[in-house]
């Protein structure tokens, strides 16, 4: 059984406590009926806490904004994905797709939806992260449980705040809980951009403290799998020490994972994207969903389009990607789907639909997976994975001048994929493994930019890097002008 996410506006009680303090439209965005709470039906918020069912209730909030529309669909598919050389568009020349047809030219602009939901939907996630750490910190509750709920609090703030950097740049850091009357505060905190380097140094406090707080994935109880782990954040750390080029430090966090014993690849590739690879050995963190609560658009918005009709046609696998192969790679096929074809599950990907390719790994199969419906993605989302941590510890080895290590962890990898062992390793071919055993999964521009690869891959498919500009996505507009213009607008936008 794997962790079922409930929402925190639940119950009334839950709802008082999880809309505590409702900040500006900057950053936190709540419905006006979540602040219809009767009176009569609310308890003491440390009545409430005191109980151990709803203080974990409370975390479970925090979790459930993972499934929401904002958080992972559209506007995170388009700015992660169809940007990079890894898709393009898909749907119908015609379409639009509002700005996608903007971000996969990279002639988007601050006005641009993608960019504002991106950063309300994380800014949303963080609320409600402070909004838990601060009551749990209030109330008495056993020390081994408080300590487990604010780690995990804290671990999907650091993601949160991962997601926003990787974006933007510098970004507002906020913590606490923030009284709307307090101007001085909301100018220091809310508005105000920190460096990258300061974003950076808050997610590495927020992980190492969730590391000593947390449990390993083994140590969890059936019904709590999927929460966070000590494992997720000591992967998201490396990851994130992977970002700010700390090979040694990068080296070192993913070699805690790798020797934990908690993880392994999947004999077969094409399974960890399908339900039946769901919080197996190979996964690290995911976004769970069920029957009951699905992830909102994921797979309708990449699913095929035409007849029949299983969803919008975006984000579909570019020739770039599917050149980049070898002969062999058990990769391609599990990554791209192929029209016409007969699927995983026996269903037949007829001619009819619109588009050649699309994403297979967010297919969901409605006759072999849990189905709710086309908009509500039954399987869960990947978020870090055990071939994700080899390829960090291969990147980090090969820049402290470890070739040795480097090329064990990209032979491992490239093993599952079918592919004959390589004598040594390139850095070249390190970023091309990367690439393809991550295609598809929201990976590959934050790779471009970060490696330094952003004019070249970009002009290998006809579209053109700026420098100085495309490293980061433009603070959005309305952000701006909630913030009285103190929200200061990134270079070349």
């Amino acid at each position: 059984m794997k962790l079922n996410i409930l929402n925190i506006k639940m119950t009334p009680a839950g709802r008082a406590i999880a809309i505590g303090i409702v900040m500006s439209s900057l950053v936190f965005i709540s419905c006006e009926d979540d602040l219809n709470v009767d009176p009569r039906d609310s308890m003491s918020e440390e009545d409430f806490l005191k109980d151990p069912k709803n203080a974990v209730q409370l975390i479970n909030g925090v979790y459930s904004k993972l499934l929401d529309y904002d958080m992972n669909s559209f506007s995170w598919i388009g700015i992660t994905s169809i940007t990079s050389d890894d898709a393009d568009k898909g749907s119908t020349p015609g379409d639009s797709g509002t700005d996608k047809k903007k971000l996969d030219d990279l002639t988007f602009d601050a006005t641009d939806v993608s960019f504002n939901d991106v950063w309300r939907s994380r800014y949303a996630g963080i609320y409600r992260a402070n909004n838990a750490i601060f009551y749990l910190e209030k109330v008495n509750l056993e020390a081994s449980l408080k300590n487990r709920l604010v780690g995990e609090a804290k671990f999907l703030r650091a993601m949160w705040y991962f997601d926003l950097v990787r974006c933007f740049g510098g970004v507002p850091v906020v913590l606490g809980n923030i009284d709307l009357n307090d101007t001085s505060t909301i100018n220091e905190e809310v508005f105000t951009k920190k460096t990258k380097e300061e974003v950076y140094a808050q997610i590495e406090i927020d992980l190492k403290d969730a590391i000593e707080k947390l449990p390993l994935k083994s140590q969890y109880a059936p019904t709590d799998l999927g929460r966070a782990s000590k494992g997720a954040a000591q992967a998201l750390l490396a990851k994130a020490y992977l970002y700010q080029q700390r090979w040694q430090d990068a080296f070192d966090m993913s070699g805690e994972v790798i020797s934990s014993g908690q993880y392994s690849l999947l004999a077969d590739y094409a399974q960890v994207w399908r339900e039946a690879g769901e919080n197996g050995s190979e996964s690290i963190f995911e976004v769970q969903a069920t029957a009951a609560l699905g992830i909102n658009g994921y797979t309708d918005v990449q699913g095929p389009r035409g007849t029949p009709d299983l969803g919008w046609g975006f984000n579909t696998p570019s020739d770039n990607l599917v050149n980049a192969y070898e002969s062999g790679d058990v990769r391609k096929d599990a990554t791209i789907m192929f029209v016409p074809s007969v699927l995983w599950d026996g269903f037949v990907a007829p001619t009819s639909w619109t588009n050649s390719r699309y994403n297979y790994k967010a297919y969901q199969s409605s006759i072999a997976e849990t189905w709710i419906n086309k908009g509500m993605t039954g399987k869960n989302l990947r978020i870090l994975k055990y071939s994700d941590i080899l390829l960090i510890r291969a990147e980090a080895a090969f820049n402290i001048g470890n070739t040795g290590e480097a090329t064990d962890r990209i032979n491992e990898i490239r093993d599952r994929a079918g592919l004959d062992d390589l004598g040594t390793v390139t850095l070249a071919q390190i970023y091309k493994e990367r690439r393809l055993e991550m295609a598809m999964e929201h990976d590959r521009w934050f790779d471009i930019v970060r490696t330094g690869q952003g004019v070249s891959a970009m002009s290998a498919v006809g579209k053109t890097f700026v420098v100085g500009k495309h490293e980061v996505f433009p603070i959005p507009q309305p952000q701006i002008t909630v913030s009285g213009g103190k929200l200061i607008q990134n270079n070349g936008y």
